[in-house]
């Protein structure tokens, strides 16, 4: 399911860019048909897409420890050669959906290894509310930018190849826990991702 939402949402990018082209078809019946095949290719995508979303949301809960989850995203990124650390609470047991976490989690971290050298995590809890932080050392974006990384479809530097699932995806997954997905500059001078949770239960 993952994987078709991925693959889905990848393909919006060239679908634009062919409908761009489309226009400058000469031919009107040709043109017509070619616009008519992309909105028909479109309206698929969208539909595989909330597909997706009612999959994830449908996914059962489970007893799972944040922290550890956190650390093994790291350990995962640094087996691949990259720079990514976690620190913070030293154990966070809670219950919700771990796959759509780890989804969002791996995304974020994903985004921070994409833009900077290196990935910085950090868990912190209050009563109540739970902050997982990840940091970049990147060239990080404007503040009149940062609205638009939390769009579907819309990338924060078009120049940067992968998914471009975009932090919109991340932003769904943490409104099923009641959360929220901020954005902020980081203090080592890139982006910083603020994904604000329930403490518990989650999800």
């Amino acid at each position: 399911t993952r994987m078709l939402g991925a693959i889905s949402h990848d393909l919006r990018t060239p679908i634009t860019r062919l409908k761009l082209r489309a226009e400058f078809v000469e031919d009107e019946e040709q043109r017509n048909k070619m616009l008519a095949d992309l909105h028909e290719m479109e309206s698929m995508i969208a539909a595989t897409l909330a597909f997706a979303r009612d999959a994830t949301a449908q996914e059962p809960r489970k007893s799972f420890d944040l922290t550890a989850m956190l650390q093994r995203q790291c350990a995962d990124a640094a087996d691949a050669g990259s720079r990514a650390g976690c620190r913070g609470e030293p154990r966070f047991p809670c219950a919700g959906r771990p796959v759509a976490l780890k989804r969002a989690f791996a995304n974020l971290i994903g985004n921070a290894l994409k833009y900077g050298e290196a990935a910085k995590v950090t868990l912190s809890a209050s009563a109540d509310r739970v902050t997982v932080t990840v940091d970049d050392d990147g060239p990080g974006i404007p503040e009149s930018r940062m609205p638009r990384g939390l769009g579907r479809g819309q990338r924060l530097d078009e120049s940067v190849p992968g998914s471009g699932l975009g932090l919109g995806i991340v932003a769904d997954i943490a409104a099923l826990y009641h959360g929220a997905l901020d954005l902020g500059r980081s203090q080592r001078g890139g982006l910083a991702t603020h994904l604000d949770l329930p403490a518990a239960p989650i999800g």
